[in-house]
């Protein structure tokens, strides 16, 4: 896949682009984990707004989003990336970077001392993605303790 440009942008969890993204997300992780305990329940794209969170959407010059990603308050010193999604087609091309450096980003512009997140242990490319950004692997936490297809990780902003 080609670099493709993409701009970062505040996004609502109520914008119809963004519910299909997420949608498409479910879909792909309810195939990827059809035959695991992997939490793929249906989630509520309301969770994301509000104090405390902001949703972001790559776009592309045309407009089209082609990924989204969250932050959303964990405790007074800790955020969450929350939803980072791609679609298949912007893969490779920078897209989830863009959208990662610019949660690490507010991450810190909102003084937060660490960034932790959850994925799937059969999400390759996006563990891949969190390494190269910094993040390490933590034991799990919140309601990913004890499932076993859950990687929890953390980025120290401090």
């Amino acid at each position: 896949m080609t670099t493709q440009t993409v701009r970062i942008v505040k996004a609502s969890p109520a914008d119809p682009r963004v519910l299909a993204l997420m949608d498409a997300q479910q879909a792909e992780l309810r195939e990827l984990y059809v035959d695991t305990t992997e939490v793929t329940e249906a989630f509520d794209p309301q969770s994301l707004s509000g104090a405390g969170c902001v949703l972001l959407a790559a776009a592309r010059e045309d407009g089209t989003l082609v990924g989204c990603g969250a932050l959303k308050r964990w405790d007074a010193a800790s955020a969450e990336v929350k939803r980072m999604y791609v679609t298949p087609d912007a893969r490779g091309s920078g897209a989830a970077r863009a959208l990662l450096d610019a949660l690490v980003a507010r991450g810190r512009a909102h003084g937060y001392a660490r960034l932790v997140l959850e994925t799937g242990d059969r999400q390759h490319a996006a563990i891949a993605l969190y390494v190269r950004a910094g993040f390490r692997r933590v034991p799990n936490f919140g309601v990913y303790v004890g499932v076993e297809d859950s990687l929890c990780f953390e980025l120290p902003l401090a």
